[in-house]
Formats: C-alpha cells, structure tokens, sequence
C-alpha cells in the first residue's frame, strides 16, 4: 500500500516514508495529492532531489528513489520498478526474451537491457545506466506467464516454455540464430517438455514449433522434449520453411523430419 498521506511533508521527507515502506518510486498524481502541492512546487522539488542524486526520472510523471547504494551505478535495476511502471502506464506487460531465460537460468547471453512484451508499441527507455526495450505481440492475451519475487514486489515474466517460443518469434531481438540456438540448448536441459508440447499447441505458427525442434534435435540432448514437439507437429500440417526466416537461398539441405530449409550454419555458443 502507498505511504500514508501526511500533508505537512516536504518532497525530501515523503520519499523517506515512501522507501519505508520498500517502494522505490514516487508518481506526480500520488505524491501532489498526498502532500497537497501544486504542479509548480511539484516539479521544483523534483528538479532539485534530481540534481542531488535522489530521483531519477523514467517516463513524464514517474520517478525511481534512488538510495545510497544504487547512486554510483546511475539508478534502480529496472526489474525494481518495472511492476509499478508498467501499472502507472495502464499497460499488461511481462519480462520476456532474453531477459526472461536470463531469469530462468540461462545466463550464458544475457542482454544489456530489460525486455518487456506488451500489447502496445511503447518507446525505448534509457535512463542512467538502464535500458528498457518494449515488444509489442499481436497475440499478447494467449501466453503463459508468471510471477517471480523481487526486492520491491513481484514482476511478471513469461514462463520458460513461453520464453522458448519468443525466443525465435523476436530472434533480431534475441541476438540472431546463433544466440537463440545456444539460449535454448541450455534452457531445455531442464525443460518440463509436457509444458512445451502445451506450449506448441498453443502456437499458431507452426514455423517456429519447426524451427524450435530442429534446433533441439540438432544442439540439446533432451531427446524428449524432441519427440514431443514433433509428435504435436504430426498432428498438423506444416508447410517447408528455412530456418533463417531472412533469407530464400543458399540451401545447405532439407531436413524432412521437420520440413525444413536449412539454409544457414548453425552455431551454438557452448
């Protein structure tokens, strides 16, 4: 719950109750209504607590508290405040990507920045040392997610056989099929492929349950969850895809098993 209003406060005294109460972020509509000030008196404290290190702005009208021990490295770790970001903006969101199987275990690729899914375009944060970067998915609704603790709360991520999936839906993001490739050979040493095969029949392009069990197939030794995924696969009626989705040449050969192209040299890093 939010700080107890306490009007005689000034803005200084009121992020010291705020953190009190492990929140690290205050917004303009709680903190004017709280201690009954102006937008002018508003953003003047703002702007002073800003220049002395204590606030740090993320989005108009949202700012991190930033203790003692944060101010050298430039701000809050994202995961911190990205809960209540996300609520102040009104917008469904979950950690996904890298970030996700970074969060799962897979940290042998992590990204240099936060990657959030949502279901509408939002803009590339930097602040300090922080990068968030927003996906937008059509599909948002349909996938898998759940919530992991953190210092200030809870944040939601995508579960690991979802966070598989996106992997190869936003490979760009993801560093390429080399890096996708070495992500999820390390995620499915400890996958439950009875909740992938789930996830497989969930997904709506057959092409990346293709391309998913032919990397596993090729890279992991979980044979099962292989087998699983082609067994959902049978089901279907999958048409021949390439690998690398960018590029229509240089064939190398067609794997029949999963109707694929390979049409460029997979390269895990392990």
């Amino acid at each position: 719950m939010r700080a107890t209003p306490k009007k005689h406060l000034k803005v200084s005294e009121y992020l010291d109750l705020v953190q009190s109460r492990g929140m690290y972020w205050i917004t303009k509509p709680e903190t004017i209504k709280a201690l009954g000030l102006t937008s002018s008196a508003f953003y003047n404290a703002v702007h002073k607590l800003t220049k002395q290190g204590k606030l740090q702005r993320i989005r108009n009208g949202f700012y991190t508290i930033i203790p003692p021990e944060y101010r050298n490295s430039k701000g809050l770790p994202p995961s911190h405040y990205i809960d209540a970001l996300m609520k102040f903006l009104k917008q469904p969101y979950y950690i996904g990507v890298l970030s996700a199987a970074a969060l799962h275990g897979a940290s042998h690729q992590s990204p240099q920045e936060l990657q959030i899914i949502t279901a509408k375009a939002l803009p590339l944060i930097e602040v300090g040392s922080a990068r968030i970067r927003f996906i937008k998915k059509k599909d948002f609704a349909s996938t898998a997610i759940q919530q992991m603790k953190t210092p200030t709360g809870y944040i939601n991520v995508s579960t690991p056989a979802a966070t598989i999936f996106d992997l190869l839906r936003y490979v760009r993001v993801a560093g390429y099929l080399n890096n996708v490739a070495t992500v999820i050979v390390e995620m499915t040493e400890n996958i439950n492929s009875t909740d992938l095969a789930k996830a497989a029949k969930q997904e709506k392009d057959l092409s990346h349950i293709q391309r998913l069990g032919f990397l596993i197939d090729r890279f992991s030794e979980n044979k099962v969850a292989a087998r699983e995924l082609h067994r959902v696969l049978k089901r279907k009626t999958p048409s021949s895809v390439f690998l690398r989705a960018d590029k229509r040449k240089g064939i190398l050969e067609k794997d029949e098993k999963w109707n694929i192209f390979v049409n460029t040299k997979v390269e895990p890093d392990l």
